[in-house]
């Protein structure tokens, strides 16, 4: 498939892997409704990419407040109308033990990986389907499988975007709609990266933007292609990690 004119919906797209991302597809061609809670960073990253001949829409917003999150996917669709691409990318990692984390903690952190990414699948799904498929991709990482020690909320989190994308790979099979979760093959140099790698992790990480080609890749998929799967971006590739959702 060629991307060239196809619509993206990204969150997270102010820094670190979001904002490779949305690189990578600003040179596919693509239209671009990119979402984040650090406005001016993302206005900046907006100004870049229409500097690079993008048509980008910044939209700032706080996606654990789900009114907020409502009304910035409402805006999107009304913008550019039924992406081909949504990408739900953005994340909180905050270290607390069960001791010290609070409630009110723990529901910033899921309802920015969980609650918004159930919201903004709902609110493409009738679009995708009417306009006869589409490629979500949900990011996940090693929590999304495995436990690690003081991430009460993030693993948690992580393991229900895995759950999703399942759930939503098996339907979306109906109306050729790919579902599939992306993790990261290799370390990467994030920002939150920075706040909660271990040192021999840093040793070994890369820029993000040299494992954007899986998302190139998985933005051309429909159900007849790759879905239901958990991918590896790595560096130049993607790796199927494990066949989960039959």
């Amino acid at each position: 498939m060629d991307l060239k004119g196809q619509v993206a919906i990204l969150t997270g797209a102010a820094q670190g892997l979001g904002y490779a991302i949305a690189k990578a597809y600003v040179a596919e061609g693509m239209k671009l409704a990119l979402m984040d809670n650090q406005a001016d960073k993302l206005d900046a990253v907006v100004e870049e990419l229409k500097a690079l001949g993008g048509d980008c829409l910044s939209l700032p917003v706080d996606l654990s407040d789900a009114d907020a999150t409502q009304a910035a996917i409402d805006k999107a669709l009304g913008h550019y109308g039924t992406p081909r691409v949504l990408i739900h990318n953005a994340a909180l990692l905050r270290e607390r033990s069960m001791r010290e984390i609070t409630l009110k903690d723990w529901q910033k952190e899921m309802n920015i990986i969980v609650q918004a990414g159930f919201q903004l699948c709902k609110a493409v799904w009738e679009p995708m389907i009417a306009a006869g498929g589409g490629s979500i991709m949900l990011l996940s990482s090693g929590s999304g499988v495995r436990g690690f020690v003081k991430e009460i909320a993030y693993t948690p989190g992580k393991h229900a975007i895995e759950g999703l994308m399942k759930s939503l790979a098996l339907e979306g099979q109906e109306f050729n709609i790919a579902v599939n979760s992306v993790t990261p093959g290799a370390p990467i140099n994030t920002p939150m990266s920075a706040s909660n790698y271990t040192e021999e992790a840093k040793q070994r990480w890369v820029d993000p933007a040299v494992i954007t080609e899986a998302f190139v890749f998985l933005a051309k998929q429909d159900a007849s292609g790759v879905t239901g799967k958990r991918i590896a971006a790595r560096v130049g590739t993607y790796e199927i990690l494990e066949q989960t959702v039959r």
